[in-house]
This record gives C-alpha cells, structure tokens and sequence, in this order.
C-alpha cells in the first residue's frame, strides 16, 4: 500500500514550519558602533540573556519583527496568499508576545503555547550598516528548548510539506521531535523540506545532517557555504554531485548570483531577480525558501517555483527586515513568465 493510500487526511496547510521562535529586533547603525561593541561587521555571533538584555536597551530606534528562519518563510508563505503554520516555542514574556501577533499578522497560525519557566523568548538584535551588511547578535533563549510534546502532530499530518530548520538540531530534544514529525509527515505521505541553516551548525552535526536528508528529506535549501561544508569537499561543482545521489531536489543559493535548482539529477541555473538596491540582506534566503515552498505547493514546477524565490529575495533586499512591504503577489505577476 502506498503512502497516499495510507492517509485519507485532506490537506488543510500548503506548509508547515518547526524552528526557532525569535524576535529580531534590526537597527540601522555605522562602523562604529560595531567597533565599541568588539563586533566583526557581518558576523553572526551567539550571546548569553545578560548581554542580550544589555544589547535590547541600546536599540531604542530598532524595529521589532516576528523572526527565525522558517518563522519568516511561513510568513512569506501567507502573504503570498499560501496556508501556513508555525511550531516553536517562546515564553510567555513581552518578546514572546510581540512574536505571537506580528507572526498571527501575517496570516500564520502560531499556537505553540508559550512556556512559564526557563529562558526568555529568543531574539537577534541585527545592526545594519549602510554598506547594507548586517551583524548578528542572537540569544536562542526559550526557542531551542522545543520538545516533542510542543509538536501538534495533527498540523503535520494536514500539511503538503513539512518545513525544519537545521538550527534546531543543537537541541537533542528538539532533534527528537524533529525525527518524530519526519516519521508522522511521511506517513501521511507528505513531502518534507530541510534547511541547512547556517555552515558552522552542518559542521557540528555533519553525519547526522547526511543521514537525515539521505533517509527523510526531499527538498534541500542551502547555500554555497553550507552544502560544501556538509559534502566536505573544495568546490560546489563537487559538492552538488554528491547531493544528487541523495535528494531528488534541492535549490543552492548564491547571493548576487542567483540559484542552482537540482532537480531529477538536472541542474538549473536561476537567475537572480534585481528589484532595486540592496539596502538589507535579512531574510533574503529565508524568503527565497518561503516563495519556493509556495510555489511547489501550488502544483508549479520547481523551476517555476525557483523562480518565485528568486523573485521574493529579490524584493526584501531593498527594505530593512524580513516581511515584505510590497505586495509580493502583484511581484510575482509583474516580473514572472510562467510561458
């Protein structure tokens, strides 16, 4: 019996996310700032709540945002008219609050119930300098304490893809939950989607990373950095060759450069789409992903959906922050040629 006989369940949700739950707070600042605070311009770099707390009171002007990296695809999702669920987890603070609505804003439903004791809810406090580079400061607080009970299994099992965040993967409790709702999703015979999420995070947990896309993944999101990191290899013609023995399809992002969409062991250059300046960088891969997700779910082509993704990060490029303030479905009507 396949798969789809299996689960009569109708799908009530294009995507379903699991990933951190952060409040990124994005403040325009100069150089030297980030010399008196001893960051390096465009890092990303893991602080504890006390130098978070120190950091939140000197970004009076910052603008505060539902964020995370699947947190900030589903909402992509939704705004282009898509059914999308977030699972994370925040504490029941002021952050936690401000993530909830902004998040609920955007059309995602978010009911993860908000933990009373531990950690404050996640943040990342995001300097950007008019060179448009952006240097990260993330607290994971609350966010990376997900468990398998905060996981409503009916959500995945109504989803047409699941979506995890390789961030995660820190947390042997979250990873437990993460291979509980893989195992649910196919079941249902859904599709399951991953993001590698960040470089040094596939370095730390390289051989689990291949074992889950080898076993459970069927669509890859990744950059040039993080699937050369998790193949181990000098170059991304290499490292491609090796992801395609393992995943039927994967999109590779490459900044100014576009993407490489690996799909049926083809590949397929995707051009980038310039809508303007580049002011802010936050989320662009995020919205990449969003858009690609969206599209696929739709019943589109991955080629065509590629293309939504490229369209999407070309776009919030030329804002601050991660949710568009264009409508993004006239975007896409405007510069698409599905023909």
């Amino acid at each position: 019996m396949t798969n789809k006989e299996k689960s009569p369940i109708k799908s009530s949700f294009d995507v379903v996310g699991i990933g951190n739950a952060i409040v990124d707070i994005l403040t325009s600042t100069d150089d030297s700032l980030l010399k008196r605070l001893s960051l390096n311009k465009g890092s990303m770099t893991l602080i504890d709540e006390i130098e978070a707390e120190k950091l939140y009171k000197i970004t009076t002007n910052g603008t505060q945002r539902s964020g995370g990296s699947v947190a900030n695809s589903l909402a992509c999702i939704s705004q282009l008219g898509g059914r999308a669920a977030f699972i994370g987890r925040v504490k029941n603070d002021n952050l936690g609050k401000i993530f909830t609505e902004d998040i609920s804003k955007s059309g995602t439903i978010f009911q993860t119930p908000a933990s009373t004791i531990g950690p404050s809810t996640a943040r990342c406090v995001i300097f950007i300098t008019p060179d448009a580079q952006r240097t990260m400061c993330t607290y994971l607080g609350a966010s990376v304490l997900l468990e398998p009970q905060d996981i409503d299994l009916s959500l995945v099992k109504k989803a047409k893809i699941l979506y995890l965040e390789g961030y995660l993967w820190d947390n042997p409790a979250a990873k437990n939950a993460f291979i509980k709702s893989a195992e649910i999703a196919k079941e249902a015979g859904r599709k399951i989607a991953l993001s590698l999420s960040d470089a040094f995070c596939v370095s730390r947990h390289r051989e689990s990373f291949l074992n889950l896309v080898e076993d459970h993944i069927d669509i890859l999101f990744a950059n040039e950095e993080e699937i050369i990191s998790l193949y181990k290899t000098s170059d991304l013609n290499s490292a491609i060759k090796q992801l395609k023995q393992k995943c039927e399809l994967a999109a590779i992002t490459r900044g100014k450069n576009g993407s490489i969409l690996i799909s049926n062991d083809s590949e397929i250059v995707i051009d980038p789409f310039v809508l303007g300046e580049t002011i802010d960088t936050t989320g662009a891969g995020d919205l990449y992903a969003g858009g690609f997700l969206k599209g696929l779910s739709s019943g589109l082509e991955p080629r065509i959906s590629a293309k939504i993704g490229s369209i999407c990060a070309g776009k919030i490029v030329t804002q601050i922050g991660s949710r568009s303030n264009a409508n993004l479905s006239d975007l896409i009507d405007k510069y698409l040629d599905i023909n």
